[in-house]
């Protein structure tokens, strides 16, 4: 393949990755908004469209992996294709937290939450925002914006131990609350995990840029942890 064919197939490739993106940090709201209104049909067809990201998360391995096979790129090149198949993955696994919220609406099933919805619609704001940076981020090849993104994610993990604590009051006032308290544990959860997704994007870009595999997470603070190939 000549060098001008590889550079524009490569680039339509981050484009097409960067579509994903938009179409991932679109489910980050709508899964939360579809738990506020208690929208059974809108979180049946959010679950159905996973199958959509699914496919394309694995067309753009499949593309990337042909490149690879073809080209033998050297050095950026093949940082930015590891770096495509990384992202990718992480873009699934955050869909699949939006997924999980949505099931989690279907399993409340028009029951009333026990609390008003205040934390939890910031962290999914404040988790969209930090996946759509750190898209930004790679696109640019802008390590200082993907480090900056990365530290934002302890305002997610102050807002999950808000919920949590809050929700464990409630449970301590009436233990017969536990159930209806241990779904909103989960939905804060996966938002929290979402944020986490997201610093693993920007240690990706920094690799991307500067060959340099460096951890921007350090330990995990989440209560609910969980092993990194879940």
């Amino acid at each position: 393949m000549a060098r001008g064919g590889f550079d524009r197939d490569l680039r339509q490739l981050q484009e097409r990755l960067i579509e994903l993106g938009g179409i991932v940090e679109k489910t980050i709201a709508d899964s939360v908004e579809i738990l506020k209104n208690q929208d059974i049909a809108r979180a049946r067809r959010l679950i159905a469209d996973d199958a959509e990201i699914n496919r394309r998360r694995h067309a753009l391995e499949s593309e990337a992996l042909v490149l690879i096979a073809r080209q033998q790129p050297m050095a950026i090149d093949l940082r930015i294709l590891a770096a495509v198949l990384q992202i990718a993955t992480e873009l699934e696994r955050i869909a699949d937290y939006a997924k999980g919220i949505a099931k989690i609406t279907i399993g409340i099933s028009g029951k009333p939450l026990i609390k008003p919805l205040i934390d939890i619609p910031r962290m999914a704001g404040r988790a969209q925002d930090m996946l759509h940076q750190s898209l930004v981020s790679f696109m640019e090849r802008d390590v200082e914006l993907a480090m900056s993104i990365a530290r934002s994610d302890r305002e997610v993990n102050e807002l999950y131990h808000q919920v949590y604590r809050e929700l464990v009051t409630y449970i301590l006032t009436d233990p017969g609350k536990i159930e209806d308290a241990s779904h909103l544990m989960w939905v804060g959860h996966n938002l929290e995990r979402t944020a986490d997704r997201v610093v693993n994007i920007c240690e990706r870009v920094i690799f991307t840029v500067t060959g340099d595999l460096i951890d921007l997470d350090g330990a995990s603070d989440g209560l609910f942890d969980e092993p990194e190939d879940a």
